[in-house]
């Protein structure tokens, strides 16, 4: 181990030994302090040289200036206390303030900061609020700025909204005053820096072997999928997951309105939308991006999520020799999913009448797969469902698979069973064309979790 890591270890031992609680310093001491040496810190150091230096490097050269200024304080801290308020400034200069402690933490799906003095997280799918805070507002809009800024967009009075993301792809929404009554508001959707794989998703009951098995062989004999959920049901996950069973010789075009997909193919295109500038000019929207990507010359076209009227350029790629294509969409169940889709492809207006849009849909989507996120957190493939085509003016569908909830146990886990419905779906052949076995067993199964 390097001298700086070997470092860094002991020092994270001490502040794990000592579990400073802050009872000797108030809260507002200890901000004022912090923020103290912040600024002689700055006075101190040309954070322009620090460019030249490798990170690593460069964070050591200014903990221990950092080091330094705290044992010159006049305030008497523990060990501990001058640990934790060294790697905190730190944070300051080169990462996200007192966000970093909660970004280091794996278990941490959500950051939700409802202004400066409250923070909440979620783990595994249950919110609990912190202990962290800001020191005020503009330290809030501070951290705010740094964020956006990294990633070509801004948040002012003008644009009070604002979406983002991280370095590791996390999902960043920001709103300020005056649209924000009490303060700025800052909502994080985190990805693991390892992306899950279908192992963790058997190992978690989000499905079983028979619907991987199925869902498997739909991805590589190119039918197109549809992934449904509500607001944090696990759709982006589900769709990168799914992403791994394409073929490595395939060229995968991605457009996303917040890159956030985690593509493992070597060959991947990834678009993303932009907003408009200062003056509310020059906007690029998904589906501009959508159009542009057939242009591509893509195999297979992964769109992040469906949310306007993209949606008829979709259906019409999808129905025009892009096989395989990708998608997640904003529904409460299957027939939802396919009810949005209508209303968001009248986004359009080009005058389609209903029947024709609905027949789009039939002869485009093959699959759709619900996700939902239960009352204890977890994550649940609910229906796994296959458009038959169009019965008179309706979108036919009959469901593969589902998830009945059958109560609650001990300690408030959902219990439920996982049940085929018997039907042989009628892609199956297209799967068996595509030289991919399906054994009659995937439609006769019935799992308890």
């Amino acid at each position: 181990m390097a001298p700086f890591e070997r470092g860094l270890t002991e020092k994270a031992n001490v502040l794990e030994s000592d579990q400073w609680t802050r009872r000797d310093l108030k809260p507002k001491a200890y901000q004022e302090m912090k923020s103290n040496i912040h600024r002689n810190l700055l006075d101190l150091i040309d954070l322009e040289k620090l460019n030249y230096l490798d990170d690593l490097r460069a964070r050591n050269q200014i903990l221990a200036v950092i080091q330094d200024l705290v044992a010159h304080s006049n305030t008497p801290l523990s060990a501990g206390e001058r640990e934790r308020l060294a790697r905190e400034v730190l944070d300051e200069v080169f990462g996200l303030g007192p966000l970093e402690p909660l970004l280091q933490d794996p278990t941490i799906s959500d950051i939700l900061v409802n202004t400066h003095s409250k923070v909440y997280v979620e783990r595994a799918g249950m919110l609990e609020e912190t202990n962290v805070a800001f020191k005020d507002d503009v330290h809030l809009m501070h951290i705010i700025d740094k964020i956006v800024s990294a990633v070509g967009r801004r948040v002012d009075e003008s644009s009070p909204m604002v979406d983002a993301r991280l370095p590791d792809g996390s999902r960043v929404n920001a709103i300020i005053p005056p649209l924000a009554v009490d303060g700025p508001i800052l909502s994080i959707r985190r990805f693991g820096t390892i992306p899950l794989e279908i192992e963790d998703l058997l190992e978690n009951n989000t499905l079983t072997p028979q619907m991987r098995d199925l869902l498997q062989g739909a991805v590589k004999a190119r039918l197109n999928i549809v992934i449904s959920g509500g607001t944090g049901s696990g759709k982006t996950t589900f769709l990168n997951v799914l992403s791994r069973f394409i073929s490595d010789k395939e060229r995968i075009v991605t457009v996303e309105d917040s890159a956030e997909l985690q593509v493992k193919q070597h060959h991947v295109v990834r678009l993303e939308c932009r907003p408009s500038n200062v003056e509310g000019k020059g906007a690029v929207h998904q589906r501009e991006l959508v159009i542009n990507c057939l242009r591509m010359r893509p195999d297979r076209i992964i769109i992040g999520e469906v949310r306007g009227e993209e949606a008829l350029d979709m259906l019409q790629a999808m129905n025009t020799g892009h096989d395989g294509s990708l998608t997640t969409i904003h529904a409460n169940s299957p027939r939802d999913a396919i009810a949005r889709m209508e209303t968001m492809a009248l986004m359009a207006n080009l005058n389609l009448p209903e029947k024709a849009i609905r027949q789009q849909i039939a002869s485009a989507v093959n699959i759709i797969v619900q996700v939902s996120r239960l009352s204890d957190g977890t994550r649940r493939v609910t229906h796994l469902s296959e458009i038959t085509g169009m019965d008179q003016d309706v979108v036919s569908m009959q469901d593969i698979y589902r998830f009945e909830k059958r109560g609650i146990g001990i300690n408030g886990r959902v219990l439920g069973l996982f049940y085929s419905t018997g039907v042989t779906p009628r892609f199956a052949d297209k799967i068996q064309a595509s030289g991919i076995p399906v054994p009659p067993e995937l439609f006769d199964m019935s799992v308890a979790v």
